[in-house]
């Protein structure tokens, strides 16, 4: 008797063992569900956040990465700071003080060169070396590159121009004519050098300003966008349907 009770309790034991490896693996199950719900819901969550442009990368990623964006978003700020000086320092040169480019190129190339030609002469009595200067050579890659981009860049304004010339996409039509009229108002109240120095400066503070507070412009450009389209939808209905088409685009034979 005592041996068929030994036994029944061992049978209970193993029994309880099984139901609580059964009782836990169907909670870790549980706990993989929901947490694979979370996460599926956090990146249902992600994916529905509004983004300025349509932007699906960082900014950094967006402006190129490397050094450039390192310096247009401030990573060091002692490189970006001294960038921006020295612009500031050539827009007061040339716009406030009314300095000539062709004459400030001469006086600095007579300074370097009346310094380095004095050196080389003086180096025997001195007693010194004389100045290593370096040899600077524009390498082939840079300006062939430079030169594809720009061939790129100017090849796609044309064909944008050409596009909108047969008047087959009138949004276009608008914001073109519109930027346009906005450059000829500012070149109209500033110099190209003014002009140019403003555009430097807005690309020197608006992307870190956004890559900052970008939660909060996202959120406003969402609701600005919402409200042009309504805009936009009702200057279509009352005007836009009432102008004749273009031509359609040719049928590919």
């Amino acid at each position: 008797m005592a041996e068929h009770k030994e036994e029944q309790s061992m049978m209970e034991k193993l029994s309880e063992k099984l139901h609580g490896d059964s009782s836990s693996s169907s909670s870790d199950s549980d706990d993989d569900k929901k947490g694979s719900s979370s996460s599926s819901a956090a990146a249902a969550m992600k994916a529905k956040i509004y983004r300025l442009f349509g932007r699906e990368r960082p900014v950094h990623a967006v402006l190129g990465g490397g050094k450039p964006a390192d310096l247009v978003l401030w990573r060091n700020k002692k490189i970006s700071g001294g960038v921006l000086a020295g612009a500031t320092a050539i827009w007061l040169l040339f716009e406030i003080m009314e300095y000539h480019l062709l004459t400030l190129v001469c006086h600095c190339l007579i300074l370097s060169l009346a310094v380095l030609f004095l050196w080389s002469n003086a180096s025997t009595f001195i007693h010194k070396s004389p100045p290593n200067i370096p040899e600077v050579k524009i390498p082939e890659d840079l300006t062939v590159n430079i030169a594809l981009s720009l061939r790129y860049e100017i090849n796609r304004g044309l064909a944008t121009l050409r596009e909108i010339g047969h008047g087959r996409d009138l949004k276009k039509f608008l914001i073109v004519i519109a930027g346009l009229w906005i450059l000829s108002v500012l070149g109209s109240s500033c110099n190209f050098l003014t002009l140019f120095y403003i555009v430097f400066v807005a690309l020197y503070t608006v992307p870190v300003l956004y890559e900052k507070y970008e939660d909060k412009i996202d959120a406003f450009g969402e609701k600005a966008e919402i409200e042009l389209k309504k805009y936009y939808a009702l200057f279509e209905e009352k005007c836009l349907s009432k102008i004749p088409k273009g031509p359609l685009k040719d049928k590919k034979h």
